[in-house]
């Protein structure tokens, strides 16, 4: 088996690795690894040669893997899809417009939307929007059935 069939093996065992260990840099150096054994059939290089394109490409993938990764990185708590905005909340306990809820199993911040009343404990509450870690609220409206 010649070298550049071996890097390309190589390469598609890494990428196909990525598969089931998803969140690794199997990907970008299988893709080094793969585009090392296409220079290597195009040059024919010596292996020497064929080490350096493969840690040069390496270093340029993962670099671009990662700005990659940041720019898809969701921006927190505040994307449309954190599912927050909408739900029905308990109110635990408001002094004035601030004060905390329940949401499923876990306690939050609230605070109350402008021109709210201050609500009862228990009192039924329906978030609105997120401010930072803040959850904005009003009281649930009632739907008749």
């Amino acid at each position: 088996m010649d070298g550049w069939m071996i890097w390309c093996a190589g390469g598609l065992v890494l990428m196909a690795l990525e598969v089931h260990a998803p969140g690794a840099f199997m990907l970008w150096i299988g893709l080094a690894a793969l585009g090392t054994g296409l220079v290597t059939w195009g040059l024919a290089l010596p292996f020497a040669g064929q080490v350096s394109v493969f840690a040069a490409l390496t270093v340029v993938l993962v670099v671009v893997g990662l700005a990659l990764r940041r720019h898809r990185r969701p921006s927190g708590i505040n994307a449309p899809g954190s599912g927050l905005v909408g739900r029905s909340a308990t109110a635990l306990g408001f002094v004035g417009s601030e004060g905390r809820v329940r949401l499923g199993d876990s306690d939050w911040p609230a605070r109350m939307v402008e021109g709210a009343a201050s609500p009862a404990p228990k009192q039924v509450l329906e978030v609105v929007a997120v401010d930072g870690l803040v959850l904005l609220v009003r009281p649930a409206q009632m739907t008749q059935a």
